[in-house]
C-alpha cells in the first residue's frame, strides 16, 4: 500500500476557499481513486490542508495520474489558487 500525502499552504483566509473547490472536484476526482483522508490545520502550522489518496502500489498510483491528466471533464473546473503544495509518497 502506498499513500500520496499532499499538504497545500495557503495564504491567510483562503481554507474555505480551497475546500469549496476541492468538494467541487471532488467526486470527478474519486471517478480514479477514492479519497483516503482530508483535513486542514487548526493550531501550529496555520493555512494548511492535508489530503491523502491510497493505492495499492506505485503501478496504480501511476494509472490514475495518466488518467487524471487526460480527463476533461475534470480539467474544465476551476483549480488553482495562490497556494504552495508539497507531496510525498509513504509506504
Amino acid at each position: 500500500m502506498i499513500y500520496e500525502v499532499r499538504t497545500y499552504t495557503l495564504r491567510p483566509g483562503a481554507v474555505a476557499e480551497f475546500e469549496e473547490r476541492f468538494a467541487k472536484r471532488l467526486p470527478l476526482r474519486e471517478q480514479h481513486s477514492k479519497l483516503g483522508a482530508f483535513w486542514h490545520t487548526e493550531f501550529g502550522p496555520l493555512n494548511q490542508v492535508i489530503h491523502v489518496y491510497p493505492y495499492d502500489d506505485l503501478q496504480q498510483r501511476t494509472a490514475v495520474r495518466a488518467a487524471l491528466a487526460q480527463d476533461t471533464a475534470r480539467q474544465q473546473l476551476p483549480g488553482g489558487g495562490t497556494w504552495s503544495w508539497r507531496r510525498s509518497l509513504r509506504l
